[in-house]
């Protein structure tokens, strides 16, 4: 039984060798320029050093360029393609068209993941982009396990899936909360990679709160929990389901390497001794609640029931 890639995304350049001890085996890296939610923010040269840790421990290292870009953003694109190929970047991850363009251009053979975090809902889609050049599809988070394994089972490229973390629910390319506060008379300095600088929408209704945050992206709102199936991991590593990712926007190293080693420990037990994987995987969950702030409770996200536009 072959078993999954176990993707994380590290808040930091000091997060890469603790990340790789704790059983990652690929990191996506970037900046908010050309990347989406990402964990951290990584310049150039951090990114070089990135590339160069994490192959020194064996692992991979996949560059976010999944963000929309507008006419001013498309001349960069070849040439940041070109120096991540020259950093011997794994692969580049993108959503527009107008990257994979680019790589075709500045870098024919580099390998690309298809992410649009939202479309990736068929076979038949997944298939296109792979025909267009593209080795891997990120699927929406809105799937089922069901349909999850029958895209699978059909697919001609690799399958990603997001097993834990928060998932976003929203996004406008407008800064809308610091035109508010602006509109307000009043100064608000955006930062998402502060923890102290979180800020929520609260819907006393349901007793939850979003996290919400901008970037040179716009505005991204979060969902009011964290995805885990920690302890639904067979049905899809049975499946060949290729790479599992934990999301690690806006949670703590020391959060991210307790996570990244359950799910290590998950994994490899499931491959290797099923049954001992069903005795503790209870137990498994219960370590990761553990884990959890109290206003962030764990649910299994889409997994077990119908998505509802």
């Amino acid at each position: 039984m072959k078993k999954p890639e176990l993707l994380v995304t590290p808040t930091s350049l000091s997060d890469i060798e603790p990340l790789s001890l704790a059983g990652a085996d690929a990191f996506i890296i970037g900046e908010q320029r050309y990347g989406l939610r990402l964990a951290g923010e990584f310049t150039k040269e951090e990114i070089k050093k990135a590339i160069t840790t994490a192959h020194a421990h064996g692992k991979k290292v996949y560059i976010a360029m999944n963000a929309i870009f507008h006419n001013e953003k498309v001349e960069e694109l070849e040439e940041y393609i070109a120096y991540m190929k020259e950093a011997k970047a794994d692969a580049v991850v993108f959503g527009d068209p107008a990257v994979l363009m680019a790589a075709r251009a500045a870098a024919p053979d580099m390998v690309l993941h298809w992410n649009t975090e939202t479309t990736a809902t068929n076979w038949y889609t997944c298939n296109y982009w792979g025909r267009k050049g593209a080795r891997r599809a990120v699927l929406a988070r809105e799937l089922s396990m069901d349909a999850i394994v029958e895209i699978k089972e059909n697919a001609e490229v690799e399958v990603e899936v997001q097993v834990h973390g928060m998932t976003c629910m929203f996004q406008s390319k407008r800064s809308l909360l610091g035109n508010y506060f602006e509109y307000q008379g009043k100064v608000l300095e955006i930062e998402n990679r502060k923890m102290k600088k979180n800020m929520f929408l609260h819907d006393k209704e349901r007793h939850n709160k979003y996290p919400i945050f901008e970037d040179e992206n716009g505005t991204h709102i979060m969902s009011p929990n964290d995805m885990c199936i920690i302890d639904e991991l067979g049905e899809m590593i049975e499946a060949g389901v290729d790479s599992f990712k934990i999301d690690g926007v806006l949670k703590s190293t020391q959060y991210v390497v307790e996570v990244t080693k359950l799910y290590r420990k998950a994994i490899d037990m499931f491959v290797q001794k099923q049954e001992q994987y069903d005795e503790v995987k209870d137990e498994l969950l219960e370590e990761a609640k553990q884990l959890q702030p109290r206003n962030r409770p764990l649910d299994t996200g889409f997994f077990f029931k119908e998505t509802v536009y």
